[in-house]
């Protein structure tokens, strides 16, 4: 029998996403007196979670492993010792996630960073105010795709471009790189088209990405309906704007649904992201299938379709070189890992191997050497 809450306390659950599949989930940990909550912030050592009966500070002592990918995120369900347990209350574990949004870190590590957790759409601001980066997009949607989230690529700051059919130019050009997204061109200043991406991401849980000064927090704001993240302009220069947002923090929307609000991102690197790079590039996935040879490097080989395409213009160039930088990037970061973890197994066993050689020099001469 799945978990079940008494109405009037299971507002609040469900505002934050709370269904019946998470309540199946939990059962196991209702059975040990433990509470749901849904991870609305993380900071250094703690989280604030909100159960059934309002926001708690929570001690992840106990769900702290070493796989960065696994830590407590913003988005995650929990599980909390109930009021009363002791001060302070543990997170003493997460349900497992439906998705996903993770990058690689600039570590030398080739780790992976979890962003945000449990996420349904994941909404790309991409500023107006600079020249499109259409490399960068490329990136943050194949992120995206992989994530298991649906992306949408939102054009911020339109009141800048107040020629409509200039406008309009702007989002073919990101809808040419953006298959099977939607791109939205808005003005959180003006409000043009707020209330479109609203009824877009109205009902599930939504992070928000993109660079330093694209306008994300000012846009939480208007999406929110109230002042919850504070706002700085960005340079007339480049575009670039400070971090106004440090931490992620998870809003309920007015329409239905929560927001995650993310700090900006200097490096958007991937993570085992095949999948979703070859999402980004359908159209070069699709042509492939039809090369005469199914290795095709899709360079100088007979009856490749790719060349072909690239020949009667229906494919860019670019397209193809972005194809393949970011898939020779993937394909780096993907043996990095795998020799990372070779190397980690490899310590481990030599510490088993020590331990065991210290253990029976022990039981033969009484002493450790």
């Amino acid at each position: 029998m799945s978990f079940l809450l008494s109405p009037g306390s299971s507002s609040l659950l469900d505002a934050h996403g709370w269904d019946s599949g998470w309540a199946d989930a939990f059962e196991p940990y209702a059975v040990r007196g433990l509470v749901p909550g849904r991870v609305v912030r993380v900071d250094r050592g703690q989280c604030d979670v909100v159960t059934a009966d309002g926001t708690v500070r929570a001690d992840t002592a106990f769900v702290t492993p070493h796989d960065p990918l696994r830590v407590v995120c913003t988005g995650d369900w929990a599980a909390v010792d109930p009021e009363g347990a002791g001060d302070p209350r543990y997170v003493r574990a997460c349900l497992p996630r439906r998705t996903a949004f993770a990058r690689s870190t600039s570590s030398k590590r080739s780790e992976g960073q979890i962003l945000a957790a449990n996420v349904d759409h994941a909404v790309i601001a991409v500023s107006l105010a600079v020249e499109l980066d259409l490399g960068r997009i490329e990136r943050f949607l194949a992120l995206a795709w992989e994530s298991g989230a649906q992306p949408v690529v939102v054009l911020t700051k339109a009141d800048l471009v107040p020629d409509p059919v200039g406008l309009s130019y702007l989002v073919e050009d990101v809808e040419t790189v953006a298959p099977g997204v939607r791109v939205l061109p808005l003005s959180s200043n003006t409000g043009e088209g707020v209330d479109v991406l609203s009824a877009v991401v109205a009902g599930g849980t939504t992070v928000l990405l993109g660079v330093s000064g694209a306008g994300k927090s000012t846009l939480a704001n208007a999406l929110v309906g109230e002042d919850v993240m504070s706002v700085q302009a960005a340079r007339d220069v480049d575009g670039k704007g400070r971090h106004t947002t440090t931490t992620r923090n998870l809003f309920v929307l007015p329409g239905g649904g929560v927001l995650i609000d993310t700090p900006g991102l200097r490096g958007v690197g991937l993570w085992d992201a095949e999948a979703g790079v070859g999402q980004v590039f359908s159209e070069i996935e699709e042509l492939a299938a039809e090369c005469r040879f199914h290795d095709c490097a899709h360079e100088a080989e007979p009856g490749c379709a790719v060349a072909a395409a690239i020949e009667d213009g229906t494919l860019p160039v670019r397209r193809l070189e972005s194809f393949r930088k970011l898939m020779r990037e993937n394909q780096r970061l993907v043996a990095k890992t795998d020799a990372r973890l070779r190397n980690e197994i490899r310590k481990d066993w030599k510490r088993t191997m020590t331990a065991g050689r210290a253990a029976v020099e022990f039981k033969r001469n009484g002493r450790l050497r």
